[in-house]
């Protein structure tokens, strides 16, 4: 099923696949699946660093650790899996853009991706960033709740996209 409000994006969708790039990438006995590990690799990367804060947020693992502190050093282990991750998924949706437009997958993931990058880089930064007195625990342990959700929808789906149509 595809949200109405993009309904009008195919012509988008068919002028990705139809470029060199996606054709390269489609024709390729192997580049498909490097790309495909390469952003797999950042998914993980992405995923333990936000694992860490969020359940350092919830009180649970590196209790010797400050939760500032941990997100500091998770930041840019996040921020380079993003980076990966954003270029690997935009060569791969070259390569099968006709399919990502019919995959309902490929539209939660798209919902859920834009709210997982603002809340975490605005929201999840600040509560993170505060002293461990400066913020009630019910806003903490609420905020590694909602990121926690958003980025499990965000890769779930994703990994549906590869399993689904």
């Amino acid at each position: 099923m595809i949200p109405q409000r993009c309904i009008k994006l195919l012509p988008f969708f068919e002028w990705c696949e139809a470029t060199s790039i996606g054709a390269a990438i489609r024709n390729s006995q192997w580049l498909f699946p490097v790309i495909e590990s390469f952003h797999l690799l950042a998914l993980a990367l992405i995923g333990g660093a936000v694992l860490l804060v969020d359940l350092r947020l919830l009180g649970l693992g590196l209790r010797s650790r400050s939760v500032a502190e941990l997100a500091r050093e998770a930041e840019p282990w996040l921020t380079g899996g993003l980076s990966v991750m954003i270029a690997s998924g935009a060569l791969l949706f070259t390569s099968e853009s006709i399919k990502c437009y019919y995959s309902p997958a490929f539209w939660v993931k798209m919902s859920a991706l834009l709210p997982a990058l603002v809340f975490t880089f605005t929201l999840r930064r600040k509560v993170a960033s505060c002293g461990e007195g400066a913020i009630r625990s019910v806003w903490r342990i609420l905020t590694a709740v909602v990121s926690l959700a958003l980025w499990t929808v965000v890769g779930t789906s994703g990994r549906w996209i590869g399993f689904s149509g």
